[in-house]
């Protein structure tokens, strides 16, 4: 996984663009700055976001060439986060420790994907928020972006049962469009989420 991804993130242009996630962004800016992690972050645009509004930013990911790209982006925008790279199965946040977490597009295995989902409700303090979107499994087929397998993809009961210690704030389904670099560009089938521990 993590050479498909040292691929992707190995040219100059940011992939996936420079600006962050737009559901990421609107949620983000409802909080007030603390600490969030930032699983599966990639080439940075959401962590540096956070990072320029005040939040202190850990993020992990498995690929050197993100994290490379990511610190690139930082320095550009004159602030600094913490990149980690690990796979998720090593990666152990601390417990009871994030005001926030954000899970922005990470599509896994099943197994993997719940265990990704249990260690963020751990690592978040009472309170803390999760902002949560990923591509629904009617995303099959179209162009616009997200893994071509059905079982990297979510159903709204997935995201129910994953997140069920947590409060529901947002919880849907829709259609938007996405302009997201090259990858997530295009009509796309998502699920969005905000959960509260």
């Amino acid at each position: 996984m993590s050479k498909f991804w040292d691929e992707r993130y190995s040219q100059e242009e940011y992939v996936y663009g420079i600006q962050p996630n737009a559901f990421f962004k609107e949620q983000l800016d409802k909080l007030n700055p603390g600490k969030i992690l930032m699983f599966g972050e990639g080439e940075g645009r959401n962590a540096v976001y956070a990072a320029k509004n005040g939040w202190k930013v850990d993020a992990v990911d498995f690929s050197e060439e993100g994290k490379k790209k990511a610190l690139r982006l930082a320095e550009r925008n004159h602030v600094s986060i913490n990149y980690s790279v690990k796979s998720f199965e090593e990666f152990i946040p601390e417990k009871d420790f994030y005001d926030a977490v954000g899970i922005i597009f990470i599509h896994l295995d099943f197994n993997l994907s719940q265990l990704v989902h249990s260690r963020a409700i751990d690592a978040l303090k009472p309170g803390g928020k999760i902002i949560l979107e990923v591509f629904e499994k009617d995303q099959l087929g179209k162009a616009s972006g997200g893994p071509q397998e059905i079982s990297k993809l979510y159903r709204l009961e997935n995201i129910r049962t994953n997140f069920a210690a947590l409060h529901s704030e947002i919880f849907q389904k829709e259609t938007e469009l996405l302009s997201e670099g090259e990858f997530h560009s295009g009509e796309g089938v998502v699920i969005k989420f905000v959960g509260i521990k």
